[in-house]
């Protein structure tokens, strides 16, 4: 199988090109635009703008509009989570991550554009759009993550993996810039902006395709492929049952990913329901400053955890999350205190993901089967936000309000963070 040079910069930048590609999907479709747009189509309001109803109807069983799209996102997740693994085995097999990677990539993409078809009277068929694009983006991910450990020497992930999630934060804040101006300043319809993110991603994914080499495996038997995918995965898990470092910090990853992920898929459409006075326009401002002091903490979570080692830097971070989720339950009912939250909640967004990277790729044993490793990686961060992502549609759905579904994010936090102060210390992260 061809060895990647690690440390080669072209290579490297070429790589973190791809989150400057996909991350136009988290910020405009999960975070930004569509939210914005999704509440709007499936909310009746009066002549005065207040909501009369929030309820939707599929399949003859009646939503709450918010709670139906917390539901379509987590069995998105439970579609990755089930996949990855097979797909992983496969790659790291055949030597056919690039390709994987590729194909997600155009699902992602041509789902988002399809999302410019979206209303209430097509319902079923704008949900499997919102479905297949989580899908496509998430699906991507697994194989891209699994170049990170190939690319570059241990010492150098935390800086790395910051790089990435940098320059994602930078250039999906572009692209929202552009589309904000479009449509504010030359009232071009929301939609359109969905067709936006799918050129943007295809686009400049072609720079990390074009650089990133595809492995051949001359020796893989063309039978019985799936079934080694299989038996790849029953032994990396067998890796995994002896190394206490690892088995521990995926356990705090796995709790802590169910509040981190969902605070992102959910905070547009909570301060829509919660925030009283926040117009659209603000709250798309709001999510800028989050894109912004994102970019600032990924590399201050980076500084952080040489001074202080990854273990300790997560522990911060998920330290300030339980304040922030407590705070927002108890005192966030206002925009400018909703603008206060955003910023905290930049600071320790792009910290928290940088280094959960880095961090499970620095407690790696040696091996050429990254792919797979990466996709146990994948699997608990997806399996989080299924449980996640569900705990907060029903406690909405069973309560009637968004702010109640913050309780179970504290909870997840608090136990993610107890767990993690139980991971032993290793020479590569303290």
């Amino acid at each position: 199988m061809t060895q990647l040079k690690k440390g080669d910069k072209k290579l490297i930048n070429a790589w973190a090109f791809y989150d400057w590609a996909n991350s136009s999907y988290p910020l405009v479709i999960t975070t930004a635009i569509f939210p914005i747009f999704y509440e709007a189509v499936t909310s009746t309001k009066d002549d005065g703008g207040k909501v009369i109803s929030d309820t939707v109807n599929l399949f003859g069983i009646e939503f709450i509009n918010t709670e139906l799209y917390s539901y379509v996102v987590a069995i998105s997740f439970i579609i990755v989570s089930l996949s990855s693994p097979i797909l992983s085995g496969i790659a790291d097999y055949s030597g056919s991550k690039k390709r994987f990677m590729q194909f997600f990539c155009f699902l992602g993409s041509f789902s988002c554009a399809s999302l410019f078809f979206f209303n209430k009277e097509n319902l079923g068929w704008g949900m499997l759009s919102i479905l297949l694009a989580s899908v496509g983006f998430w699906g991507s991910l697994v194989f891209y993550n699994a170049y990170l450990p190939e690319i570059a020497e241990p010492k150098d992930h935390d800086k790395v993996s910051a790089k990435g999630f940098g320059m994602g934060y930078f250039g999906s804040s572009i692209l929202l810039i552009i589309n904000l101006i479009l449509i504010k300043g030359f009232h071009m319809p929301a939609k359109y902006s969905f067709i936006s993110v799918a050129i943007w991603w295809i686009g400049f994914a072609q720079i990390t395709f074009a650089k990133l080499p595809n492995p051949k495996n001359a020796g893989t038997p063309k039978k019985g492929i799936i079934f080694k995918g299989f038996r790849e995965l029953q032994k990396v898990w067998l890796e995994l049952k002896h190394i206490k470092q690892l088995k521990r910090y995926l356990i705090a990853f796995f709790i802590y990913s169910m509040g981190v992920q969902t605070v992102m898929l959910m905070a547009v459409l909570f301060a829509k329901k919660e925030i009283v006075g926040l117009d659209d326009g603000n709250l798309i401002v709001s999510v800028l400053i989050i894109q912004f002091v994102g970019i600032l903490g990924s590399f201050l979570f980076s500084r952080l955890s040489k001074l202080i080692g990854n273990i300790k830097a997560l522990g911060v971070s998920l330290f300030i999350w339980i304040l922030i989720c407590i705070g927002t339950y108890a005192f966030v009912y206002t925009p400018n205190a909703f603008y206060i939250v955003a910023g905290a909640v930049g600071l320790v967004m792009g910290g928290v993901q940088s280094l959960s990277r880095s961090t499970y790729s620095k407690l790696l044993p040696e091996t050429e089967d990254n792919a797979s490793f990466f996709s146990f990686f994948d699997v608990c961060e997806k399996i989080g936000i299924v449980i996640g992502m569900f705990s907060f549609g029903a406690i909405e759905g069973i309560t009637g309000g968004m702010r109640n579904s913050i309780l179970a994010l504290i909870t997840f936090f608090i136990l993610g963070f107890i767990v993690l102060l139980t991971i032993p210390k290793t020479k590569h992260v303290q």
